[in-house]
């Protein structure tokens, strides 16, 4: 017994005995545990206290009125950190970080119409660690300097006011190649800034449909990826990025569609032509003017939005995203900017498919589109500044449907309709690649000096088009693409030529060279066929139009006159020589041309003169010429055989402008009216089968008017209105007995809008674009000449500050009308015959940290 006792107890005591040890050990581990805990909670609470030590406390705001505005003085027993500064709809934004309010009257601090110009500032904790001052404008968006403070930071504010004689008013550059003062322009001149086109770019991202409902002058949008018969004052534009021309040889027209417009921060439109650019500027100028530098050293934005039919469900739904940074650091400022969108189908009022753009471009619906674009600027002084900058863009669109050649079958006028199964290996699309340096001189010897060196390189392709029943073409079913690289500078010198500088000459040169071809990719016209025309099998490449080298040189001079301080003189030449060389080659209708080279020159002058009738009116008139070279291209690829280039006619088109106006700007009201009237011995339009070029003497003539007025601190609204009308004299006898058609000279165009900020931070915009009617051509069925009916567009776009962000909800066509644009009314083909887009939304959300 005592021996089973030792068997059995000696196992219980050792388990016993083994237990209490381990109890002992977990009891220890524990209590370390426990104290490690302690202390960590112990180091959290200092690290919280320390951290609520390291904010800096605002004890006091108080406003200090200035000449110029006010201070929004915040008082605080230490330095505040840099704030981060934006701005938007009216409001400068400055973001305190490591800051918190700790005011006596309250939580916010809030100030009514402290200083003419400003309409409320508001000083609120938007976060437990940051600190928002708010200061809204009038009726524009105040500037700010941030001063040190030992105790806090002082802000101060300059509010934009009423502008008095000798006071700074709105420059702009691209009228006159230097800065000048928007009332010293001898010419109509548009400006948009950011605000204005986020607006627009909220209902559609493309730049074209953007600028028709804000430019006077401008055509209807036609809702394309390209601006055939979009003109300005019934001609041509150039459109400059920075200053880099995006025109090609032959011309493709997609010039607003080679940049994203994210990255456009300032729009100057000249109305009425120009040569102070070269070639092209018939109607007038466009400038894109791209982002600049932040001046805090770092703001980070984000962007992303969607948007969609109202009238339309399948595959209409798109996405967009962007991403910019920008700031300055020291002498060196930067802008960093990418983005991606997906666009999705377009739908009618009837909530139909839209089919593919009538001029055989391509279209908007329906593509991917990749941005990128980096800016960077070293100011080592003040009056030197260099800058580089690079973008590239890329849009293509891979629709999945062609248009249904059965509508051309069917009597009466049909609609495009959508056919499905596209098989297509080259999608339509734009690709853009444009590199830029420019440097400035304030100061060299007394003058400005600056240059320009640029390089574009873009590829622009086209939807397939079948010619089988053109013999010129080939009787092909090709695809073309244009290639187009272009190298060029630019060289100008402003000289005061008297001690005050009342009397200034502006000189200087262009250079630019462009190689450019336009080669065809043809189908099996069997397949093609089989497939009801949805269905390309690729059988070879040709060429259509030949490699071309044009260079162009241009020399200028400008003489600027203040003969008093009311009245402004100012007038100029510019002789221009230009060659077009190209080597021998074998058309798509296997007709042989023999190459060779032809040169032209021009000499162009203009003279305008501006006088003020008080501080904000003023009168001006000028006379102005510019040219444009006809399309050579164009003429090449539809040669006869034994054809010799040496025999085309390379004469360009010189216009004669003479234009009269009024420009008004006053506190509360912005108004203008001009009167134009061109003429020109050559014409550059296409016939019917957009080869051969009508070269017939020209007049065309209008008015345009514009009206801002804002009633109220909550309240803008305003209203346009642009008439033109043209004649031919197609026989070249003094009789201009016939009208330019419609592609040339659009409609009435008549736009409104009205704003009201309904809340804080709320703001809403009503437009309104009418496109009247024009039937010169007695119900004609001719390419271009056919009646053009009217239609009305609203459209509606609302504003919300949303925490540190903004909230943008876009309606486009509001009330849902069935229209077409003028350009798809004056197609003979229905296949080409597109509505217009219906009802669609848009939502995106942009933010700042």
């Amino acid at each position: 017994m005592n021996r089973a006792l030792w068997y059995f107890g000696f196992p219980v005591i050792w388990l016993v005995l083994q237990a209490n040890a381990i109890a002992e050990t977990d009891s220890v581990r524990r209590l370390q545990e426990f104290e490690q805990v302690s202390q960590s909670a112990k180091q959290l609470s200092q690290s919280s206290e320390q951290l609520q030590t390291d904010r800096v406390q605002i004890t006091n705001v108080r406003l200090a009125p200035t000449a110029t505005g006010v201070d929004v003085v915040l008082e605080a027993v230490r330095p505040l950190s840099q704030p981060v500064l934006t701005s938007s709809d009216r409001t400068l934004i400055a973001e305190f970080e490591n800051a918190t309010l700790a005011l006596s009257q309250g939580e916010t601090y809030q100030v009514e119409a402290p200083a003419e110009g400003i309409q409320q500032v508001i000083v609120q904790s938007i976060a437990p660690n940051r600190v928002q001052v708010r200061i809204i404008g009038t009726n524009e968006i105040p500037t700010a300097k941030i001063r040190a403070s030992q105790a806090g930071a002082i802000l101060a504010i300059a509010a934009p006011t009423e502008t008095e004689e000798g006071d700074e008013e709105e420059v702009v550059v691209t009228a006159t190649r230097t800065q000048e003062t928007r009332r010293d322009v001898p010419q109509s001149i548009t400006t948009i800034n950011r605000e204005q086109l986020q607006q627009q770019f909220a209902i559609s991202r493309d730049v074209s449909d953007a600028l028709s409902k804000l430019v006077p002058g401008l055509a209807p949008p036609n809702e394309r990826n390209n601006i055939f018969g979009q003109t300005l004052r019934g001609r041509n534009v150039t459109v400059l990025i920075d200053g880099v021309p995006q025109a090609t040889t032959p011309n493709v027209f997609r010039d607003l569609q080679t940049i994203d417009p994210s990255v456009i921060e300032r729009v100057e439109v000249l109305r009425g032509p120009t040569a102070l650019y070269g070639d092209g500027a018939t109607g007038g100028v466009i400038n894109l003017i791209t982002r600049t530098p932040a001046q805090n050293r770092l703001t980070a934005t984000t962007e992303i939005g969607v948007n969609t039919s109202l009238t339309g469900s399948e595959n209409a739904w798109g996405q967009t995203f962007q991403q910019t940074f920008s700031g300055t650091e020291g002498q060196v400022g930067y802008v960093l900017s990418a983005g991606i969108a997906n666009i999705g189908s377009f739908f009618d009022a009837n909530g139909d498919r839209i089919a593919l753009d009538p001029t055989g471009q391509g279209g908007l619906s329906d593509a991917d589109a990749l941005n990128i674009f980096g800016k960077f600027v070293y100011t080592p002084d003040q009056n030197q500044r260099l800058v580089f900058s690079a973008s590239r863009f890329d849009y293509k669109q891979d629709p999945g449907f062609t248009s249904d050649p059965i509508v051309n079958l069917l009597p009466g006028r049909q609609r495009a309709r959508v056919i499905e199964g596209l098989q297509l290996e080259d999608e339509p699309g734009t690709e853009n690649s444009i590199f830029n340096l420019e440097y400035t001189n304030q100061n060299v010897f007394g003058s400005r000096v600056r240059g320009q060196i640029y390089y574009r390189d873009i590829l622009a392709r086209f939807f397939p088009f079948d010619a089988r029943t053109t013999p010129s073409l080939g009787r092909l079913i090709f695809q073309s693409r244009v290639e187009s690289q272009r190298f060029g500078t630019r060289f100008d010198v402003e000289t005061p030529l008297t001690a005050n500088k009342t009397v200034n000459l502006l000189w200087g040169l262009d250079f630019s060279n462009e190689n450019s071809q336009q080669p065809v990719s043809f189908f099996d016209p069997a397949v093609f066929s089989a497939s009801n025309g949805s269905v390309f099998r690729k059988l070879g490449d040709r060429i259509w139009t030949p490699p071309l080298t044009t260079n162009s040189l241009g020399l200028f001079g400008q003489l600027e006159a203040r003969l008093s301080d009311r009245f402004l003189l100012r007038g100029g030449i510019r002789h221009e020589r230009a060659s077009v060389s190209v080597n021998d080659f074998v058309t798509i209708a296997n007709n042989s041309v023999t190459g060779g080279k032809v040169n032209y020159d021009e000499t162009l002058f203009n003279l305008g003169a501006v006088y003020r009738v008080t501080p904000q009116l003023s009168a001006f008139a000028s006379f102005s010429q510019g040219f444009s070279l006809a399309d050579i291209g164009r003429v090449l690829r539809a040669a006869p055989n034994n054809f010799q280039f040496e025999r085309v006619r390379p004469e360009p088109q010189k216009v004669n402008n003479y234009e009269i106006g009024l420009r008004g700007e006053w506190r509360n009201v912005q108004a203008s009216i001009s009167g134009f009237y061109s003429t020109s011995n050559l014409g550059t339009t296409f016939d019917a089968s957009f080869v051969d070029i009508i070269r017939a003497p020209e007049q065309i003539y209008g008015v345009e008017a514009t009206l801002d007025v804002q009633p109220s601190r909550n309240w803008n609204l305003g209203f346009s209105a642009s008439l033109a009308e043209g004649r031919i004299d197609a026989n070249n006898d003094g009789d201009y007995e016939n009208f330019l058609d419609s592609f040339r000279i659009p409609p009435l165009k008549l736009t409104a809008y009205v704003e009201n900020e309904t809340l804080p931070g709320w703001r809403n915009r009503l437009q309104l674009l009418y496109s009247g009617t024009r039937n010169q051509f007695n119900n004609s069925t001719a390419f271009g000449r056919q009646a053009v009916n009217d239609y009305i567009t609203v459209d509606f776009v609302s504003n919300l500050k949303v925490g540190s962000g903004t909230l943008q909800v876009a309606i486009e066509n509001l009330l849902n009308a069935d229209y077409f644009p003028v350009v798809s009314q004056l197609q003979t083909s229905d296949t080409q015959y597109l509505p217009g887009r219906g009802r669609s939304l848009s939502v995106r959300y942009s933010f700042t940290w």
